[in-house]
């Protein structure tokens, strides 16, 4: 199994963008879904998850400016980042918790970078 993110690119501080995470592959299912992002120097950290039901839950501190959605039949996740300020320059990455080949197991994207910078 496989996750492409994209959308990821160059913005301007207060702008906005919206990052696409999609899910390849065969014989898998993707249940949780969730983004996570690391700046040069810094640990990985959440941002947000989404369940098949569409129940999400954000780190408090990305809470209103970041949006995660998900379109289940395209197993694909979104991410809407909006006021994007210099210190969310950051590889942003995809992670699933899957059911694949009968077994349990978990992927992650090679990430799209965002760099918020005039």
């Amino acid at each position: 199994v496989q996750l492409v993110e994209s959308g990821g690119g160059l913005v301007q501080p207060g702008g906005s963008l919206r990052l696409s995470c999609q899910a390849s592959g065969t014989d898998f299912l993707a249940y949780e879904m969730s983004w996570h992002r690391q700046a040069p120097g810094k640990q990985r950290e959440m941002i947000a998850g989404i369940s098949r039901s569409d129940t999400t839950n954000y780190t408090d501190s990305f809470k209103g400016r970041f949006a995660i959605s998900r379109d289940l039949p395209a197993d694909t996740i979104y991410l809407q980042m909006n006021s994007l300020d210099p210190e969310d320059t950051a590889g942003y990455y995809c992670h699933a918790d899957l059911i694949h080949g009968g077994g349990m197991s978990a992927a992650w994207g090679q990430g799209t970078q965002v760099t918020v910078s005039s």
